[in-house]
């Protein structure tokens, strides 16, 4: 069994955001519910992937959380302690 980058969907509170995604993305999009589905024994809805696929991308995108950091600690009051990463 292949292992998946996406793991369980969490149960959040969403914002309502319309996305317009490429033809080919959205059948892979497809694809990709598919597979989880079985793996997990639930049937997964495709548009329920892409915050989890978005919010893993940018977890890991160490080029954005360098920034982050840095534009945090320009904002931050000295000898204050900045927000815990979630």
């Amino acid at each position: 069994m292949a292992k998946l980058k996406l793991g369980p969907l969490e149960d959040n509170k969403p914002v309502k955001l319309a996305v317009e995604l490429p033809a080919a993305l959205h059948r892979d999009l497809i694809a990709y519910a598919e597979i989880l589905g079985r793996e997990s024994g639930k049937a997964v809805d495709p548009a329920k992937l892409i915050a989890p696929m978005v919010d893993r991308f940018m977890a890991t995108d160490r080029g954005f959380a360098k920034l982050r950091h840095a534009a945090r600690s320009r904002s931050q009051p000295a000898g204050s302690v900045p927000p815990k990463a979630e």
